[in-house]
Order: structure tokens, then C-alpha cells, then sequence
């Protein structure tokens, strides 16, 4: 009600019928009248505590506005962190790679020198079999001549002995061969 009231009395204070040209403090003054309008208004505005209802109203509005700024300042710190904690771990990851890449290079250097290793002694083992091989062929090759010649010896003095040899020569060799076994066994 008493807005309505001071709204009314300001549009009457100012109507064009009140004002005229004169001295300035004088209700014929359209200025001073002008004047004595605003200050009402003024007032009617400071009765109504509308100041502070509007600073109120802005004071909400930029507590608003610093509580959307804190927030997106948190955000902003928040993405960092995370950009910086992605970076941490990217960079953790390819050096983690780069291990792993060196050290399956080190292995594959070291399978390769066992591989040479392996396969020299693998040859060292094979040549020494084809040595023993050889030598037991070279071995059993000479046992074999020996027997041959031993063979064709005996088939030799056989015969030179068949034909120098008397029936009664024969017989005093196998008795003294005989003999001579007998006293070997006993």
C-alpha cells in the first residue's frame, strides 16, 4: 500500500500543470519541480530499502559468480593434475618400454651367443664322434689286415710246413704241443 502511495504522490508532484516558468524555487519551475520528484523518488526508494535489497541481490549474484569461478578454478587445477599425472605416466610407460625393448635385445644377444656357443660344441661333438668313428674304422681296418695276414701266414707255412714236414715231424710238434699246454693249464 504504501508503495502505490508514494508511486501516485511522485506522478502528481510532477504534472505538467504545476509546472511553469519562474524563479527556480518556486512550484511554477518545471526544473525545481523535476527536482523535488527525484529527490521523492529517491527517498520513496531509501524507505522501501531497495539499495540494499539490489546490493543484496548483487552481492548474491556475485557470490554466485565467484562461487562458479572457485569451482571452475578447482576444475582447471583438477584437469592439470590429471594432465600432469597422464604425462607422469605416459612418460613412466615408454620409459617401462624402453626397458623392455632393451632388455628383450639383451636377451635376444645373449640367446644368439648361446646359440653360437651350443652349435660349436654341438660341431666339436660331432667331429670328435667322426674321429672316434675313424679311428675305430681305422682300428677295425687294421685288426682286419692283421687277421688277413695272419690267415694267409698260417695258410703259407702251413703249406711250406706240409711240404717239409714228415708224418713223424708232424707228431713230435702236436705232442710237444700237447705238452706244452698241459704245463700252461696245470
Amino acid at each position: 500500500m504504501r508503495f502505490s502511495l508514494a508511486i501516485l504522490l511522485s506522478f502528481s508532484a510532477a504534472t505538467p500543470a504545476l509546472a511553469a516558468v519562474g524563479p527556480f524555487v518556486s512550484l511554477q519551475n518545471t526544473d525545481f519541480i523535476v527536482l523535488i520528484a527525484f529527490l521523492c523518488f529517491i527517498a520513496i526508494l531509501y524507505y522501501f530499502k531497495v539499495p540494499s535489497i539490489l546490493g543484496g541481490l548483487l552481492d548474491r549474484r556475485s557470490d554466485g559468480i565467484q562461487a562458479e569461478l572457485d569451482e571452475a578454478r578447482a576444475l582447471r587445477d583438477e584437469a592439470q593434475a590429471l594432465v600432469a599425472s597422464y604425462e607422469r605416466k605416459q612418460k613412466e610407460v615408454k620409459e617401462q618400454a624402453d626397458r623392455i625393448v632393451a632388455a628383450a635385445k639383451e636377451e635376444a644377444n645373449v640367446a644368439a651367443q648361446q646359440a653360437k656357443e651350443d652349435l660349436a660344441k654341438s660341431i666339436k661333438r660331432r667331429l670328435a664322434a667322426a674321429e672316434d668313428q675313424i679311428d675305430s674304422a681305422q682300428t677295425a681296418a687294421i685288426r682286419d689286415v692283421r687277421d688277413q695276414a695272419v690267415v694267409v701266414a698260417v695258410a703259407a707255412a702251413r703249406d711250406v710246413i706240409a711240404k717239409q714236414m714228415t708224418a713223424a715231424d708232424g707228431n713230435a710238434l702236436i705232442d710237444a704241443a700237447i705238452s706244452e699246454v698241459e704245463a700252461k693249464l696245470h
